[in-house]
């Protein structure tokens, strides 16, 4: 993998280890830290340092009952789910997502597919699949784009992004993803609001799509 030059912001990193961030965003958080050792020693630092402020906090009485109440919950837990380790192209946190599975890709449209991994009111999850030289239609957001590249390569607007790069496009970014010469570009992208297509096509496609 060539030397990774996109790297997560400071605010999703410290959302991330504190527990904040919706399903969507986390998962392409996880992916990229275990793709990159910078971020991955400044999730460690900041997982550090929250560790040593709680060891300062003065610690609270229980309440009665708590603990009886605690273990019936723990006994009402459902087992843990077994880790599913990386494959490919896809680090553990994807094929975590995938459920051990090779993507299901639906056809968008020249070429580009996609399979969504999941979707709910706080976001949505997706892999997108782009033909080399193939461009994304332009468009803008609502809300935060979160986009890891896997394979290949996408520029646009922010500059080139390859694998184990993080592009953060918020919605005051207006851009075109183009997918590199070299080969099929792979991305996982996460949203917490639908894109903002200029095209009318893509704009009347885009319930369809879930995009």
């Amino acid at each position: 993998m060539t030397a990774i030059t996109h790297h997560l912001p400071d605010a999703l990193l410290d959302a991330y280890v504190t527990g904040n961030l919706p399903h969507a965003f986390a998962v392409v958080v996880a992916a990229h830290l275990s793709l990159c050792d910078a971020c991955r020693a400044r999730s460690e630092a900041a997982e550090m340092i929250g560790g040593a402020l709680l060891d300062r906090i003065a610690p609270a009485a229980m309440r009665a009952g708590a603990q009886d109440r605690l273990l019936a919950a723990l006994d009402r837990a459902p087992p843990p789910s077994v880790p599913i380790a990386a494959s490919g192209i896809f680090p553990a946190p994807v094929m975590q997502a995938l459920g051990g599975r090779p993507p299901g890709w639906r056809m968008l449209g020249g070429g580009i597919r996609q399979h969504i991994l999941s979707a709910d009111s706080e976001g949505s999850l997706r892999l997108l699949y782009i033909p080399p030289g193939r461009a994304v239609p332009e468009h803008s957001h609502g809300g935060l784009e979160l986009t890891l590249v896997l394979q290949g390569s996408f520029s646009d607007s922010a500059g080139r992004f390859g694998p184990g790069d993080v592009e953060t496009a918020h919605d005051d970014i207006d851009h075109q993803p183009v997918a590199g010469p070299e080969g099929p570009c792979i991305c996982l992208a996460a949203t917490d609001a639908p894109l903002r297509f200029r095209a009318m096509i893509p704009r009347l496609l885009q319930p369809l799509f879930r995009i």
